[in-house]
């Protein structure tokens, strides 16, 4: 296959915005296989906070919603135990579906990475967050709006 062809006439950009949010899932997923249980606790605080109830009952089988539930409302904290419950793949789906809903929260795991000792020594926290950097970097030239926040306005 030529590697400028495009499956089902896909444009190159929206083709790498594909390629792009299933490779930060499954970065996603390796660092939360890595992490300890508090961390995986954090990890899962912080993408399960921009869904809803339905959203959580239509995500790897409602497991998030049980957690959710116990967990109490609006607060979520998401306890270790309950972090254990919840494989790789589980949170590789969590990731799609939250990608779809809030971008934001997925870029806000660069912050929360960095703020980790234990994570940031990860390769795939390392790799996720070059990603996630460039990939905020690439919607900001992309939306003139979003563009050099330093810039004085007019």
């Amino acid at each position: 296959m030529n590697p400028n062809d495009r499956p089902e006439g896909l444009p190159s950009d929206e083709l790498d915005c594909q390629v792009s949010e299933i490779t930060i899932a499954q970065l996603v997923g390796q660092v939360y296989e890595a992490a300890p249980p508090i961390e995986r606790s954090r990890l899962l605080e912080h993408l399960l906070r921009p869904l809803g109830v339905l959203s959580l009952v239509a995500v790897a089988n409602g497991i998030f919603a049980t957690i959710r539930f116990r967990s109490g409302w609006p607060d979520i904290h998401v306890r270790p135990e309950d972090a254990q419950n919840v494989d790789a793949s589980d949170v590789i789906t969590l990731v799609n579906h939250v990608q779809q809903v809030s971008f934001h929260a997925v870029d806000g795991l660069t912050t929360m990475l960095a703020a980790s000792p234990v994570l940031t020594g990860s390769a795939a926290a390392a790799m996720l967050m070059t990603v996630l950097m460039q990939r905020a970097r690439t919607r900001r030239s992309d939306d003139p709006e979003l563009g050099d926040s330093s810039a004085a306005p007019s």
